[in-house]
């Protein structure tokens, strides 16, 4: 008897501010435009404003599925101050109910035909009490994808966070580099060649810089996702859609 192939990614990042929410929400979509039934994920966000409403980054995971998901299935926690989500919440006299997060992301699992978790920064964040974000992926048993920079600093950020999720045994389903601008540093131009030189982890798209709006960059990266040869690698699960 085969063991269920999991359902969905959890969408990690080698540091804050590398695209990891813009690719969520363009895998998002670019899935949902072949049929698929999305859930989407955003366990605790930091940095709202509003603390009423959903997020920037749960917006646009919301804009991208197009299903029926609550505001509060959606982005369970919300907290104004920006930093790491266990810091934020503290400040705030917020707890974060751990067990209750991997439920959730449980049941959006189990509701949906694939589910894309992002996580805040990086596999080392605190998410909640002595919880890093790394403990959630494993509760959760999906496999990592990461998103790395391409600039400068990105070969020592990149091989840790692998090196990390293969110490914690987290399954990799493989790592991008996001927001590769079309005029080149040296560092940008050989960043990916070096790291799939570096490890065995497979390198599964360089996606390249997009301009416009939130919403205009994740559609323009929707399509190059779509039109990676690796597209496939990154629904497993889904072998009738594609």
């Amino acid at each position: 008897m085969h063991a269920e192939k999991p359902r969905g990614l959890f969408i990690t990042g080698t540091d804050t501010g590398v695209g990891k929410t813009l690719v969520a929400a363009a895998l998002t979509k670019a899935l949902t435009e072949r049929g698929v039934n999305v859930g989407v994920l955003k366990p605790a966000e930091t940095g709202v404003e509003n603390t009423e409403q959903l997020g920037p980054d749960a917006q646009l995971l919301k804009w991208a599925a197009q299903n029926k998901q609550t505001d509060t299935e959606i982005s369970p926690y919300r907290l104004k101050t920006p930093l790491a989500p266990a810091v934020a919440a503290s400040r705030e006299q917020i707890r974060i109910d751990y067990n209750g997060l991997v439920q959730q992301a449980n049941k959006t699992i189990s509701e949906h035909d694939f589910s894309i978790i992002e996580g805040a920064g990086g596999l080392m964040v605190p998410l909640a009490g002595g919880f890093l974000m790394a403990d959630f992926a494993r509760s959760l048993n999906l496999p990592l994808l990461v998103v790395c920079r391409p600039n400068l600093g990105t070969i020592n950020h990149t091989l840790l966070t692998l090196f990390s999720a293969r110490n914690l045994e987290l399954p990799v389903a493989g790592y991008m580099l996001n927001n590769m601008p079309k005029e080149q540093t040296a560092a940008e131009e050989t960043a990916a060649h070096t790291l799939a030189s570096l490890t065995t982890d497979e390198l599964l798209g360089v996606l390249n810089q997009e301009e416009g709006d939130e919403q205009q960059k994740v559609t323009g990266l929707a399509a190059q996702i779509a039109s990676l040869p690796t597209f496939s690698l990154l629904a497993k699960s889904l072998p009738a859609v594609f």
